[in-house]
């Protein structure tokens, strides 16, 4: 595809549509069974969908409130709005009616497109206390029997009244025309509306594209999306790119299903976070340690022949007992995963090495890339045949980058935001003479790749003038089987000290052992297993020099969830919300010596 013809994201997707015609698009399951729509079927959707919004009111530029699980609907209602004119607002479906009603007031959206009854409620709380209520657009049939205060149409009535309408010549848009905003997770305070333009998201999927043409890419790839489509990452590389290769798209079921889905979608591409990959190592090491004998051996030797081939140091005899893995191990590895894998990518944070190097012995390829919101999102990312895991590799064809004197990663290129939407203040902080100011400490090594070491404003600085990288003791931390989440803390105080959230999993295990009640809230205050977690870190502590060792700590027996707002969606920590509501106890801990 020629993307710098393209004058936006809905030409593409036209153009491709009349390309591929009656081959499969979007892929749901459904009792049991996976269907799909073809480009033609997508296609007609999005033009009856858009006549319809058109129909009900939405003019050019207006901002629409997306809220929906990811599914064919999402990807349709997304299309529709840009087909229309209007400017798409996703919003994440673990919001709070709070959260709604800041992006209704904050983006002025005329209407909220929303899938189902469980999502709603929220939705009709928000909009009722909004200062312009939106039109309430619903996907499923809500059964309601009553008003619920806000004008309710429903989507399939919108979709009946395009396809019966007289075809009316749809807006045509430019590239430096607003495609979207896309709230910030909001790791750091309130959400602010990132304006992304057609062309910012056309020249990621162009950067991605010409990443990945050294692995053959194919009108037949499959992608399995997984995160949720209201984040930038998955939005540009989990919608907009497939669509732009002419893949197919299969929306998975779920985290628990994921394993399965992956055995029955046999994917091509994937993209997740990092703590995603995390968990599937954890899973992996549990379920070889509980098999034992010859299996967990010879899976035990991948990954200790295959890590030493990743760092380039495997003499022959190695290689040959390497080579023999590949087909005990690694074949089977590779068939958990469909058996077509040509990559997983990792993006939204930093992936931690041990986790890189585990997935690359075991042969499956891993890149890591690194963006952010602001830069609609991707940057730069590991070329397929030139990794090095230690970094989130060389900035993408169309980016330039450079480090400021402070460190700070800057880029300038098409892919970098329009503003945020109505914060002219926090637009010129971040926006200074063309370039992005990134907020991301780090280098650049001999060949170009680009080495993140923490955000600039999480950097903690000790009493003694240290610089200590947060990010990275905790990614050390949660590696721990013992330890599901973490937090380091210790900014301009004389040492570092943790919150650790035990993993419930290795808690329950470790009070069976001991005929103990397995609940996590009288654990924490068990002596032996105070000692128990502190040996996990002792473990850490003896990698890390002194300034970043983790003195003392403090077990919590409630994770960090979405739900209690210490997490975002993405699986970030919120640090300062985790601070606000723990930092008296962590204080407390500086109140005698380690």
């Amino acid at each position: 595809m020629d993307y710098q013809s393209l004058s936006s994201l809905t030409a593409m997707f036209f153009a491709q549509a009349a390309r591929l015609d009656e081959r499969p698009l979007l892929w749901r399951k459904e009792s049991g069974q996976w269907r799909s729509l073809s480009w033609r079927q997508v296609a007609q959707a999005v033009r009856h969908m858009a006549q319809g919004l058109r129909a009900a009111g939405l003019q050019e530029g207006e901002r629409v409130l997306l809220v929906s699980e990811s599914r064919p609907e999402w990807l349709i209602a997304d299309l529709a709005i840009m087909a229309a004119g209007g400017i798409t607002v996703p919003a994440y479906t673990t919001n709070t009616a709070a959260d709604h009603l800041h992006l209704l007031n904050n983006s002025g959206a005329a209407m909220a497109i929303v899938s189902s009854r469980a999502l709603v409620e929220r939705v009709i709380h928000a909009g009722l206390k909004a200062e312009h209520p939106p039109l309430l657009v619903v996907i499923e049939d809500l059964a309601l029997r009553q008003n619920p205060g806000l004008e309710v149409r429903h989507w399939s009535d919108l979709m009946a009244q395009g396809a019966a309408a007289d075809p009316q010549p749809l807006p045509e848009a430019a590239r430096g025309d607003t495609a979207c905003i896309i709230y910030t997770s909001g790791t750091g305070g309130a959400p602010k509306g990132v304006m992304l333009s057609h062309g910012a998201i056309l020249s990621n999927c162009q950067g991605a594209h010409r990443l990945l043409e050294e692995i053959g890419l194919a009108d037949n790839e499959i992608f399995l999306s997984f995160l949720p489509l209201s984040h930038a990452y998955e939005h540009t590389a989990g919608q907009f790119f497939p669509l732009s290769i002419g893949a197919q798209i299969y929306y998975a079921e779920g985290l628990e299903q994921l394993a399965a889905n992956m055995a029955e979608v046999r994917p091509t591409i994937m993209t997740a976070v990092p703590r995603l990959y995390e968990m599937i190592r954890a899973r992996v090491l549990k379920g070889v340690a509980k098999s034992g004998g010859l299996k967990a051996w010879l899976f035990q030797r991948a990954l200790l022949q295959g890590g030493r081939a990743a760092e380039g140091r495997l003499p022959l005899p190695a290689r040959l007992e390497n080579a023999l893995l590949d087909r005990l191990v690694r074949r089977k590895v590779a068939a958990r995963f469909g058996g077509r894998l040509k990559a997983l990518v990792s993006g939204g944070a930093p992936l931690n090495y041990d986790v890189g190097l585990f997935f690359t012995a075991l042969g499956v390829r891993i890149l890591q890339g690194y963006g952010q919101t602001e830069a609609a999102p991707l940057i730069s990312c590991n070329p397929p045949r030139r990794v090095k895991l230690r970094s989130v590799g060389p900035a993408v064809p169309g980016v330039e980058l450079k480090i400021a004197a402070d460190g700070e990663t800057c880029v300038r290129g098409e892919l970098v935001m329009q503003g945020y939407w109505n914060d002219a203040q926090a637009t010129r902080a971040v926006l200074r003479d063309g370039w992005l100011h990134t907020g991301d400490i780090g280098h650049l090594d001999e060949d170009g790749y680009i080495h993140i070491t923490d955000r600039k404003k999480d950097i903690l600085v000790n009493s003694g003038g240290d610089n200590v990288s947060p990010q990275r003791i905790e990614g050390l931390l949660t590696l721990q089987p013992e330890i599901a989440q973490a937090m380091a803390f210790g900014d301009r105080r004389p040492h570092l000290v943790a919150l650790l959230v035990p993993d419930a999993d290795e808690a329950a295990a470790w009070a069976a052992a001991r005929g103990l009640p397995a609940a996590l809230g009288a654990l924490i205050e068990n002596r032996d297993f105070r000692a128990h977690l502190g040996q996990a870190v002792d473990r850490v502590n003896r990698a890390l020099p002194q300034h970043e060792r983790i003195r003392r700590f403090l077990l919590i027996a409630d994770p960090f969830t979405v739900d209690n707002g210490m997490s975002t969606p993405t699986l970030k920590i919120r640090r300062h919300v985790i601070t606000a509501r723990y930092g008296e106890a962590l204080n407390a801990l500086y109140a005698s010596p380690p």
